[in-house]
């Protein structure tokens, strides 16, 4: 860290500013308001949707053979978990670190949490997942890759496989990212993305359902409003599967419109461009903070390619005083770092303990453990490298300044 605590002493750009969306992007959705065909099944005839379309080409990305465009990341968990077969009380497995869609999605379905803990890697305890997953009226695994923290998916399928559990992944966070080479989001029987702002590709809200299994896109499509429009989906199995359906599946009304879709078409196509440059960004945060003495990012298996769209990192103090002065000067000099430690949920971070909405929330001490000390940092691409490194100087300097305290 070689420039002078002078010259660093507040960075001034925004956390929260995104870029741009792209000139193809707004042209099409120019062309949908100019239309005034917004709505999903508002075209003419022979006319293809925005929508239909999208769903087509993430399908195509993904190598899966059916996606449904829905409202949100979490009305598409929740109609994954409907399609899936979810009844109302059954046990529903699910990583303690995550953020309150997740949860929300299992209670939404009437279904019971069981929160099981994580490592000092921030993914799930195997063990804990292995005896939490033996008993007999535990059926469903909501995996939740936080943050872009893929855990090894060949040892989940092994204890999935022999509980006879079914695996949803919640990839609101790992669009792009793969194990082993292996897409994230084709590991389970569905899985689920967001296109939320502050994710890989941005329509403002959305989410996208993907899955081989033509019964569980069936009741998703017509679970999400299709009003029997089910033949307007490029995506979707033929109309027999929907014959024996049609008139017991309710409608809850969680689509994409046309305008969303629109906008998120063109983004596919440079998806995979957009996650490197995430990670050069990644890389660089990542080297820096690991020479800070006092903190420390867990490191990552090389069998996980992932998109290092935020960063988290560790303080080596459990002295919430501490750690509160450290986040309090950060932000004062331009660095906003979120923190799960806190007692009562934050903005968009909220700790497994303030879910009070279940009734049988377990005590987690690991995870407690680790919450408490961990720092989460978003990265926006709007940020260059120079940004990064001013951004590590000035956690550096922070550091210094706070954390000898501690150790003194």
């Amino acid at each position: 860290m070689s420039q002078s605590a002078e010259q660093i002493r507040v960075f001034s750009k925004s956390f929260t500013r995104q870029e741009p969306i792209g000139d193809q992007a707004i042209e099409a959705a120019v062309a949908i308001l100019k239309s005034g065909r917004i709505h999903r099944y508002n075209v003419g005839k022979d006319e293809i949707s925005q929508a239909a379309l999208l769903e087509k080409e993430f399908a195509g990305y993904m190598g899966k053979k059916y996606c449904l465009a829905c409202a949100s990341c979490g009305s598409a968990m929740y109609l994954a978990l409907k399609s899936a077969g979810v009844k109302e009380n059954e046990k529903i497995l699910c990583n303690a670190y995550t953020l309150a869609p997740v949860p929300g999605a299992i209670e939404n379905a009437g279904a019971r949490i069981v929160l099981v803990e994580i490592t000092d890697d921030y993914t799930i305890d195997f063990e804990d997942l292995a005896a939490k997953a033996k008993p007999d009226d535990v059926k469903w695994f909501m995996m939740s890759h936080m943050r872009g923290h893929m855990a090894d998916m060949n040892k989940i399928l092994d204890i999935c496989t022999q509980n006879n559990i079914t695996l949803i992944e919640d990839c609101a966070h790992t669009m792009g990212a793969r194990w082993n080479g292996q897409l994230s989001g084709t590991f389970g029987s569905a899985a689920c993305f967001s296109t939320q702002t502050y994710k890989h590709i941005n329509s403002g809200e959305g989410g996208l359902l993907v899955t081989d299994d033509p019964d569980l896109i069936a009741k998703a499509i017509i679970y999400s409003g299709s009003y029997m429009n089910y033949d307007r989906h490029l995506s979707r199995p033929n109309d027999t599967v929907f014959d024996a359906i049609r008139e017991i599946v309710p409608n809850y009304s969680c689509r994409m419109d046309n305008l969303r879709a629109a906008i998120l078409r063109p983004q596919i196509q440079s998806l995979d461009a957009q996650c490197e440059r995430w990670n050069r960004r990644y890389r660089l945060l990542e080297s820096c903070l690991n020479q800070i003495p006092g903190i420390h990012c867990p490191e990552r298996d090389p069998k996980e390619q992932y998109v290092g769209s935020s960063i988290q990192f560790t303080l080596d103090t459990d002295k919430e005083t501490v750690i509160r002065q450290f986040l309090d000067t950060c932000l004062a000099r331009g660095v906003e770092l979120k923190w799960f430690g806190n007692k009562k949920p934050v903005g968009f971070t909220s700790a497994y303990t303030s879910w009070k909405y279940f009734d049988n929330l377990p005590e987690l001490p690991n995870t407690d453990r680790i919450l408490a000390r961990m720092c989460d940092m978003r990265i926006p691409l709007t940020f260059d490298l120079a940004d990064c490194e001013k951004i590590a100087q000035i956690i550096a300097d922070v550091a210094d300044q706070i954390l000898p305290r501690e150790a003194a």
